[in-house]
Order: structure tokens, then C-alpha cells, then sequence
């Protein structure tokens, strides 16, 4: 009886077409409107945390022997609530479960705004279904309590159990509560302190596009009331209004500006193989060969048995035989001057996404391909 084993380095051949995004094809640059492309200096999410409890669960909680401090938690919180549970006493708790609550908190927020949470949990709970998130405080990374989060879980996943089987259908330890906070204090921020000064702060660094949105904003107020600083920041002249400062800010969002072709780069994602390219890619004249290595091996079974009367074993004896065989391979000539020219000239290759991610490193070397490699 034999068992064959096969390794293959050769899969069937793919078109790089199908892996492109058909929008990256070449296109001319189009305008957008400032607020797409830089934001003012301090207007941002700040991120708040927190540590809670969630009650009320179907028998799905933690299990306090492997999560000690879920206990410990409701111990100190039923003490605050003028509860004391004797020393030593074993909890054995499986409706609780230790948590970590999550939100984004917007910019200008007030106390008394309701907030979006995530809810997630520590421990060992199997689900979250059903639970309620007890007061827990929110606090940001200066260590102040910036919202209070309470209510009632929305957990997406389902499952069920029985016989010993079990089914799951997405993932139950993290839920979300929409509207599950309340703002209780506000990031003090100061727009135009200084006079009515503002800062433009550019998305995506670039000298062109912060000369061009310069220029727009300039053109657009018939006077100087912009001027870069570097590549991403860009200085404005606003007035020392608050109002007035605010239909400044709004008219300088809509304003359309047109900014510079973006760097080629190619991207490559080694986990799944993908290969992606913008349309400033591009290809000088090279000749690359291609090809590849199908290892075969195949094992088969020997009996080898003594002879009569003799004190030898009779033992299995195991006969490989390995095949290489390498793929037929020639010289092609790879040359493009647009997106549609470079996905053409790969395509002709047939490579595989991981041949192809190492042919276009050998491109680069050479000074053929003339772009940015990124690996995620």
C-alpha cells in the first residue's frame, strides 16, 4: 500500500487584474473640499476607559475561582452601597462579569450628551447576553472622570449548548450600548486664543497640497490670511470673534482645492496575498523570467522479512521517491507607462501573489519600478 504526498509551489495561474480595484485605474485629479483633506488644530475624538460590572446574566459570567478580581470588584461595590460581605466568603458567582467600557468622546461634547459604548469583557464569561452595565465611571488619560456609563447590552452573537455541543454564531463576549453614557465634564478647548490664530492641519503631509490650499484660501478671502508652515501645518489669520470666527472656519471647509498626485506606492498584505498599486505606478523597460518548483514525493511501503529459523525482525521499510520539477520559464519583457500598462505587463507574467511580491522587489532593485514598496 503506498500513500502519495504531494508540496506544490505551483498554483494555478491568477490574473492581477482581479486583485486591482478597478477605481485605481488612472483618472485626473479631481478637487475636494477642504474638510477632506486637513482639520483644525485641538478639534478631535478624545478616548475614554473604564472598568464596570455587568449583571444579570444567564448563568454566563465569569467563573470567580479563574477571575478573582470579578469578585473583588462586587465586593467593593456592594460595600460602597453600604452592603459588607464577611472575610473569606466564597462567591460563587456566575450571573457577573468583569468588563472594560470603551468611547469616543467628540469634540465640543457637553455634560448631559448621551455617548455610544463599547463594552467588552475581562474575564472568563462565555456571553454577555442579557447583561446590564452597572454605573461605571469613564475616565480619559489625564485620569478624570469625563462620563458615567449605565444600560442594558445589545450583544450581536447567538449560541446554544446541549449534549455536550454547542453552536456559536458570532462573538458574545463584547456588546454595545447605544446612547449608554453621559457626558458629566467637558475638554476645555480655546479656538483662536491667541488672538483669533488658527492651525490647518493637513490629513496627509505634502508640500503641493499645502501650497495649493494656501493659495485657495488666500484667493478666496482677497487677501493674505494663510501661510504654510511646513508640509502639514498652515497657519490662518482668523477673526477674534467667536462668531465670527466660526463662519470663518465653515467657509474655509467648503473651499474646493485640488491637491497633488499622491507618491506611487504598491502595498503589499502578506497574509493574503493581495497587491495593490495606485495609478502613479510606474514601469521601465526590464526583462524578468519567471517560474516555479513542484516537489513531488512519494512514499511506498516494503515488507522485509528474515529468512526461515533466522533471528532477524520483520519490519516495515519505507522506499521515498522524490520528483523535482521546475516550471519552463523565459525571458518576457515587462514595460509600462500608466496603471493599465504595468497591471498588462504582470499579468503576462502568471506569477502567483507571493511570486509576484517578490518579482516587483527584484523590479525595484533593478530601478525598474519606479514606486514605493509597503509591506502590512
Amino acid at each position: 500500500m503506498s500513500r502519495l504526498a504531494k508540496t506544490s509551489f505551483r498554483p494555478a495561474a491568477w490574473r492581477l487584474a482581479c486583485l486591482l480595484l478597478v477605481w485605481l485605474i488612472a483618472m485626473p485629479a479631481q478637487a475636494e473640499r477642504i474638510r477632506e483633506l486637513a482639520g483644525f488644530a485641538g478639534v478631535r475624538d478624545n478616548v475614554l476607559v473604564g472598568y464596570g460590572l455587568v449583571v444579570g446574566l444567564d448563568g454566563t459570567g465569569d467563573q470567580t475561582m479563574q477571575a478573582p478580581f470579578t469578585g473583588q470588584s462586587l465586593t467593593n461595590m456592594l460595600s460602597q452601597l453600604g452592603i459588607t460581605v464577611p472575610p473569606g466568603t466564597n462567591m460563587q458567582l456566575r450571573n457577573v462579569a468583569a468588563v472594560m467600557i470603551t468611547a469616543d468622546l467628540p469634540p465640543f461634547a457637553r455634560p448631559g450628551q448621551r455617548l455610544d459604548i463599547n463594552v467588552s469583557s475581562v474575564g472568563n464569561a462565555r456571553s454577555l447576553r442579557g447583561g446590564t452595565l452597572l454605573m461605571t465611571p469613564l475616565k480619559g488619560a489625564d485620569g478624570d472622570t469625563y462620563a458615567i456609563a449605565q444600560g442594558n447590552l445589545l450583544v450581536a452573537g447567538a449560541g446554544a449548548e446541549a449534549g455536550g455541543s454547542s453552536v456559536q454564531i458570532n462573538q458574545q463576549a463584547g456588546g454595545r450600548i447605544a446612547g449608554g453614557a453621559m457626558v458629566e465634564r467637558e475638554v476645555p478647548l480655546e479656538l483662536g486664543a491667541n488672538g483669533g490664530l488658527l492651525e490647518l492641519e493637513l490629513f496627509e503631509s505634502d508640500f503641493g497640497t499645502a501650497q495649493r490650499v494656501v493659495t485657495a484660501i488666500n484667493d478666496e478671502f482677497g487677501r493674505p490670511v494663510a501661510a504654510a508652515r511646513n508640509g502639514r501645518v498652515i497657519a490662518l489669520d482668523g477673526p477674534a470673534n467667536a462668531n465670527s470666527r466660526v463662519n470663518f472656519m465653515a467657509r474655509i471647509e467648503n473651499i474646493n482645492v485640488t491637491p497633488t498626485e499622491a507618491a506611487a506606492k504598491v502595498v503589499f498584505n502578506a497574509r493574503t496575498g493581495s497587491v495593490v498599486m495606485n495609478s502613479a505606478v510606474t514601469l521601465r523597460r526590464a526583462a524578468v523570467a519567471h517560474g516555479n518548483l513542484s516537489i513531488v514525493i512519494d512514499t511506498r511501503f516494503g515488507v522485509s522479512q528474515p529468512s526461515p529459523f533466522g533471528e532477524g525482525e520483520t519490519v516495515v521499510v519505507p522506499d521515498a521517491d522524490i520528483d523535482i520539477e521546475q516550471q519552463e520559464a523565459y525571458l518576457r519583457v515587462v514595460e509600462g507607462a500608466d496603471l493599465v500598462d504595468v497591471v498588462n505587463a504582470l499579468n503576462a507574467l502568471g506569477a502567483t501573489p507571493q511570486d509576484l511580491m517578490a518579482i516587483l522587489e527584484a523590479l525595484k532593485a533593478s530601478g525598474s519600478l519606479r514606486a514605493e514598496l509597503e509591506i502590512i
